[in-house]
């Protein structure tokens, strides 16, 4: 599904990726792990579209995305992926359900059908009840359950993760990461996550180790 062939990318002087070649196939959950300055979350913006590399490329179903301009690098990535970040991003001022439509709205769907979406989306996460509460009104776990509702609602081909549990307590940390294998079994999703929780690590079908700017294992 994905590929990533010869990636390089630095900041001024500093080298954070130095030649990373990597491939996810369909429904496989990944977890990349590594120090911190290894390049994890650099190399997941650059799969995930949201940076660009210096040279190499990134193939999606074997079609390059490096040469799409602005505009049509940004439907696709709301159209082919999915994002889950640490703070959740929601935005304060809308509900559960609004936050998790907003990406189908920007897609061009049609309300109705996305509402409807939603709600199936919020149900699937046992956030149904929460569907009317704006962020302030829930708790940490609740509003990571609703970013990864957002992630979904698009169908998107691959999910990238950044440290998705990394603000939440054990509890709810686990029970994120009992989400992520449940969704690739009812969804046949896939996921790519950066992480420090070494349990989440391990889960995954395959870990990913970074050093320097290299992979050093699993890739």
């Amino acid at each position: 599904m994905l590929q990533a062939i010869n990636i390089h990318k630095s900041y001024n002087s500093l080298n954070v990726l130095k030649g990373i070649d990597l491939t996810i196939e369909k429904s496989e959950i990944v977890s990349i792990v590594g120090s911190s300055g290894a390049g994890k979350s650099t190399l997941l913006h650059i799969l995930g579209t949201l940076d660009t590399p210096d040279s190499g490329d990134i193939l999606f179903d074997g079609e390059s995305v490096s040469s799409l301009g602005r505009n049509d690098l940004a439907r696709f990535r709301n159209r082919h992926i999915g994002f889950i970040f640490q703070f959740h991003n929601l935005l304060p001022e809308f509900t559960a359900l609004e936050n998790v439509c907003l990406p189908a709205y920007l897609a061009g769907r049609s309300e109705k059908e996305v509402r409807v979406r939603a709600r199936e989306l919020l149900g699937m996460l046992n956030m149904e009840f929460r569907a009317d509460h704006k962020p302030s009104e829930m708790s940490g776990g609740e509003q990571q359950r609703v970013s990864v509702a957002r992630a979904l609602i698009n169908s998107p081909e691959i999910i990238f993760a950044d440290e998705p549990s990394g603000n939440l307590d054990t509890k709810n940390a686990q029970e994120l990461h009992q989400i992520f294998f449940l969704l690739r079994k009812e969804l046949g999703q896939t996921f790519v996550i950066v992480t420090h929780n070494d349990q989440l690590a391990e889960m995954a079908d395959r870990k990913i180790v970074m050093r320097d700017g290299h992979i050093l294992e699993g890739g």
